[in-house]
């Protein structure tokens, strides 16, 4: 360990303290996160693990100190408002556990992946397509960590049918905030296992996730179609997820071009298309696009299915556009436009800034809120993607922590900006607005991915059955509070 560290740093344990780094590079990294736009201390030291008992050790050290230090776990550093961040304490470098051993094992008989939680989800993705299988439901961008994801839920265009990516877990292997090893399943340690899907990394740090898999057609059928309504896109999304299995389509998303946005996805459109879409959305203020997509093996049979299901739907005739890919692609899609979208802005990507703001917001009132939101945004450059689509309530747990709005149907609408260093500020704001609204015209929507900074504010999101229930697994499995402070939710 570097000199110069913290005093309480110098009385760790031998066999913790070299993994512990404290010098300047190391921890400046751990200051920082994918949003850029949250400015922290740093780490008083970055831990480095060869294994998850030295993950259990380290906080068991952390519980015995004279003077307890705080733990986050950080996997891909993809948290946008620092709530990975450990100012003054230490955090875990999960990315080191991705060369020790494997950490990645399908068993095809048994129709499951058991993956670390440091793991990303491409990798867990190419592993399970080597087997011919897949998971039922998917997050949009694969460069995220497992332990990350189902700290948090995990959702995409399959939730509506399959629940988000917490719904298919069958097993963890948890470390807890008193540096138990535990295994933990529905009927092992439930009340820890419910806990820490959605959990917000309050509970523990999830080293293990053993998830259901199915076997996945080796293509994808993938369409977008545009809409001039919004009434129409939302009554034809809402259409779409009453299907039952097999019947409508695997996937199902929607965005919206604000302000003439024109369309540039050249791994999409060619462009002849590209011309004739951005030739109509210079004529509407706001455009909306249907996303969905079949997995399918029969090229004759997906037509005639998708052929049926266009018929029901309210697009803008002449504005369907379709390609065949594979799994693979259709499931990276997100990474391919994101890397796009990054080289054409033409800037240094360390002054790329991304202040984004995911909500659930209620069926009964999205309207108004998408009226609400589209005024406020009116007079700002739109750069990135707002998503806007619809879930089944019935296909999420209400044993775990996440939190969605009380109806049955609601929307997940996200507003992913990508922005320079100068221009953040003005995206940040139009959130806060939006926000703002929300509180005055009582829609009840919940933060996904949230970044509260009062307990009140958390006991509001929460409400009084899951704050209380809340508390007192925190008090089984983290009495000190020591994971993940910058949460907010247990600290100041």
């Amino acid at each position: 360990m570097a000199a110069g560290t913290s005093s309480w740093l110098d009385n760790i344990a031998p066999e913790i303290a070299s993994k512990l780094h404290s010098d300047v590079e190391a921890v400046a990294r751990f200051a920082t996160d994918y949003g850029g736009i949250i400015s922290a201390a740093p780490p008083a030291a970055v831990f480095r693990p060869s294994s998850p008992e030295d993950i259990a050790a380290l906080i068991r050290c952390a519980n015995g100190a004279d003077s307890p230090f705080s733990v986050a776990a950080r996997g891909n550093g993809h948290s946008t408002h620092g709530q990975a961040f450990a100012p003054g304490g230490v955090a875990i470098d999960m990315a080191e556990l991705r060369g020790g051993g494997q950490r990645i094992r399908v068993s095809a008989e048994e129709s499951y992946v058991d993956a670390g939680g440091e793991q990303l989800w491409i990798d867990v993705l190419e592993e399970t397509l080597s087997h011919g299988m897949s998971m039922r439901s998917w997050v949009d961008y694969l460069y995220l960590t497992v332990g990350g994801t189902l700290s948090n839920a995990g959702v995409g265009g399959m939730v509506f049918q399959h629940g988000p990516m917490v719904s298919s877990v069958l097993e963890l292997d948890v470390i807890t905030g008193k540096g138990e090893m535990l295994t933990c399943s529905p009927k092992l340690h439930s009340d820890l296992f419910n806990g820490v899907l959605g959990g917000l990394g309050q509970l523990g740090v999830i080293t293990r996730a053993r998830i259901s898999l199915r076997p996945t057609p080796a293509k994808v059928r993938w369409l977008r179609l545009f809409y001039t309504d919004f009434d129409s896109l939302t009554s034809d999304q809402e259409f779409l997820i009453s299907l039952r299995d097999k019947v409508g389509f695997d996937y199902v998303e929607g965005q919206v071009l604000l302000n003439h946005q024109q369309v540039d996805d050249p791994n999409f459109f060619s462009i002849k298309e590209a011309e004739r879409i951005n030739q109509l959305t210079a004529e509407f203020n706001a455009m909306y696009l249907l996303e969905v997509a079949v997995f399918f093996d029969s090229t004759s049979l997906v037509d005639q299915k998708v052929e049926g299901l266009l018929k029901q739907l309210s697009f803008v005739p002449g504005f369907a556009f379709s390609k065949d890919v594979s799994h693979l692609e259709f499931l990276n899609r997100v990474y391919t436009e994101e890397e796009h979208r990054k080289s054409s802005m033409a800037v240094d990507p360390s002054k790329i800034r991304h202040p984004w703001l995911n909500l659930f917001v209620p069926k009964s009132r999205i309207r108004d809120f998408q009226t609400g939101a589209e005024g406020i945004l009116q007079n700002i450059n739109p750069t990135g993607v707002v998503l806007l689509y619809p879930m089944n309530r019935n296909r999420w747990n209400e044993n775990m922590t996440v939190v969605v709005p009380d109806e049955d149907v609601f929307y997940s609408v996200e507003f992913l900006w990508t922005s320079t260093e100068e221009d953040w500020k003005n995206l940040e704001a139009g959130n806060n607005e939006i926000l703002g609204f929300c509180h005055r015209q009582g829609v009840q929507a919940k933060q996904y991915l949230a970044h509260y900074k009062s307990r009140t504010d958390w006991m509001e999101h929460f409400g009084e059955v899951k704050w209380k229930r809340f508390m007192q697994l925190k008090q089984t499995y983290d009495p000190k509070a020591l994971l993940s402070p910058e949460q907010h939710i247990f600290t100041n």
